[in-house]
Formats: structure tokens, sequence, C-alpha cells
């Protein structure tokens, strides 16, 4: 079970963590508006009274997630899609680990990718 839970997050990292960043974001400025901005709050700010603290750590700890995540993912499409364009067998090889080990963690798509290059430069 778990092993599928992992394989659908992993294959929408990408929405998952623009999602989890603009939550983080929206409950972080709306919180932040509690204790910078007293005249202009809305009405349900002022109502949420001293659960506004709690808030801006859970919007604060979002956003962050958020902007891991999405670096992470941009990080290692970046890598793969430098390292398959190449068309030295050579090159391949020398980073071959390294991106066997990164696309393990990215969309199966990338996988599709890896897979075949190898083919294409006969890599087993």
């Amino acid at each position: 079970m778990s092993g599928k839970i992992s394989r659908f997050i992993r294959e929408y990292i990408l929405v998952f963590s623009i999602v989890v960043l603009i939550v983080g974001f929206i409950i972080f400025l709306l919180s932040l508006t509690f204790f910078l901005f007293k005249d202009i709050q809305p009405d349900f700010i002022k109502n949420l009274g001293d659960w506004n603290y709690y808030l801006i750590v859970i919007g604060f700890i979002l956003l962050a997630t958020g902007i891991y995540y999405l670096y992470i993912y941009l990080k290692n499409r970046k890598f793969i899609l430098e390292e398959i364009k190449t068309n030295k067998r050579s090159e391949l090889l020398k980073k071959h680990a390294e991106l066997k080990s990164t696309v393990r963690r990215m969309p199966s798509k990338y996988k599709s990718l890896l897979k075949e290059k190898e083919k294409e430069l006969n890599i087993k």
C-alpha cells in the first residue's frame, strides 16, 4: 500500500509542491496580517485570535516545504535532462550511477527517458 502512495506522490510531486507552496503562502500571509496590520484585518482573522500564532508557524512550515520540494524537483529535472542530452557513451557512464539514483526519485517519465538513452548507447 505504501508503495502505491509513494509512487502516486512521486508522479505528481510538482503539483503537490506548488499546491503546498500556495497554501503555505496564503496561511502565512493571512496570519501575518493579524500581527502587522491590526486595523485592516478581515473578521475571520480576528475571530481566530490566538490560533494565529499556530497558523503563522504552520504557514511558514508549509511554505518552506513547498519551496524545498519544488527546488529539489527542478534541480533534479535539470540534471537529468542535461545528462541525457549527451551523445557520448563515456560521458553518460561517468554519471550513470548518480543519474539512476536521481531518476528513482522522479516521475516515471524520466525513468523511461533514461532507459531509451541506455538502449540508444548500449548501456546495461
